[in-house]
């Protein structure tokens, strides 16, 4: 018996997500007292062994070339195979688009309970309970599993991302994968910028900054603070953003450590997609604007006067330039 952990992957390079995921599985076999191992399928350029940092003693591998594009259909039924060959009885996987598409296909050909969008370790002492979000993040549910195997899905940012000391072993398996179904014709990747479901801090601007040409102060806001960008969907449908910036109920729920919202009202669609954030910050110059009721922090003011200012306190606390 072990607790298995889905290794992300794209372009080459691991998922911050699945590192969290990682930390999350081994804090669960130490609860549980078992063992954590993790399964990556494809190829990638780093050096699997390093992952034993983050309590990983063993990472199977199916490394064929055409399991680097994600087809649900195909991860699903070598993962339920490595599932059984490994003895796994816990398998992890983060809730992201991948987590998404893959864990529910695996829990109907393992007939494993599933719980998705974990934010926090089971309760064991009695069972075993997964706290998760619920309705967009309005509350929480306590979600018990019975099955012989279960399945969780860990929202991003929910589990701290801790390394130490160790290497793990890299075990191949020698699974068969399926032709895929799906052929990716094209990718176009956004480079420059941390991913917006990974960012820790994410810095958005919406119609209050009346056009795109003064989005360089929010850009340079996210700059100094190692942030991403991001916009509400007005100001993606005005083409001021790409929609790649989208975030919210129609667009991309993100849940970071830090959101500051510059010129967003905050309509219910927008809250939905961004308040699993951990702190809230709302610059915005109508005292009556709706974000300020989720805002853990406020300001009332013209963003052109206060984004500026808090830019030059964040570059002297830094020092600088």
């Amino acid at each position: 018996m072990s607790v298995l952990v889905f290794i992300d992957h794209s372009a080459g390079q691991i998922k911050k997500s699945s590192l969290e995921a990682l930390c999350y599985g081994a804090a669960l076999a130490a609860s549980t007292g078992t063992t954590a191992e993790g399964i990556l399928l494809g190829t990638v350029s780093q050096d699997l062994s390093e992952l034993g940092c983050y309590g990983i003693g063993k990472i199977h591998q199916v490394a064929s070339d055409t399991l680097n594009n994600l087809d649900a259909r195909v991860f699903s039924t070598v993962l339920a195979e490595a599932v059984r060959s490994t003895g796994a009885n816990i398998i992890v996987f983060s809730n992201n688009l991948s987590g998404k598409a893959i864990a529910p296909r695996l829990s109907a050909r393992l007939k494993a309970g599933l719980v998705s969008g974990a934010i926090d370790l089971p309760q064991v002492a009695n069972g075993f309970t997964v706290r998760k979000t619920v309705f967009s993040g309005k509350a929480f549910a306590n979600v018990s599993i019975h099955t012989e195997i279960k399945i969780i899905t860990l929202n991003q940012n929910a589990f701290p991302l801790t390394a130490g000391q160790g290497t793990a072993q890299v075990i191949p398996l020698d699974i068969k994968a399926a032709a895929p179904d799906v052929k990716t014709v094209s990718a176009t990747q956004s480079s420059g910028q941390v991913p917006l479901t990974e960012a820790e801090i994410v810095v958005s601007g919406g119609r209050g900054l009346k056009g795109p040409e003064n989005w360089g102060m929010v850009e340079e806001l996210a700059r100094v603070l190692g942030a991403a960008t991001a916009c509400s969907r007005p100001v993606a449908d005005a083409h001021w953003r790409p929609h790649n910036e989208h975030v919210g109920q129609t667009g991309i729920a993100i849940a970071p450590n830090l959101y500051i919202a510059i010129g967003i009202s905050g309509a219910i669609q927008h809250l939905a997609g961004v308040n699993r954030s951990k702190v809230i910050v709302v610059i915005n110059q109508d005292p009556e604007a709706p974000f300020f009721k989720a805002a853990d922090y406020g300001i009332v003011g013209d963003a052109f006067v206060v984004v500026p200012k808090i830019i030059e306190a964040v570059k002297q606390l830094k020092g600088v330039a």
